[in-house]
């Protein structure tokens, strides 16, 4: 993959996720694809903060969707190489401080096999 290509799918990602299209944004995953947050740890202790398939996926973001209608993320940086990018962005929530984010989605054959989240 090249590192144009990563950045692409991160482009996308920034778009489902903000249009809170939850179909288009789990088309970007691989089956198995697996997911780290500390506000999955937060919510959902059992978890350890990760999740793995689509499945919980669906789960972990229909939840934060619904209830977090006015979830949206800003881009701030993203830096790609051939297998990940390093996406930097500001959460934003109404009524709530806004959070400075850092995410790497890991990808391979045009899927993302793996992301963590790291935040304060």
């Amino acid at each position: 993959m090249s590192a144009e290509k990563n950045l692409s799918i991160a482009h996308l990602w920034f778009e489902a996720f903000n249009a809170h299209n939850l179909e288009k944004l789990l088309s970007l995953y691989d089956d198995e694809a697996a997911h780290f947050s500390p506000k999955l740890k937060i919510r959902h202790p059992e978890t350890n903060g990760l999740v793995t398939g689509k499945n919980a996926l669906s789960a972990w973001w229909r939840d934060a969707f619904d209830r977090l209608p006015s979830l949206h993320y800003k881009v701030t940086s993203l830096t790609a190489n051939t297998d990940r990018v390093f996406m930097e962005y500001i959460r934003k929530v109404d009524h709530e401080p806004e959070m400075l984010v850092a995410e790497v989605l890991e990808i391979k054959e045009n899927r993302i096999i793996a992301s963590r989240v790291y935040h304060g």
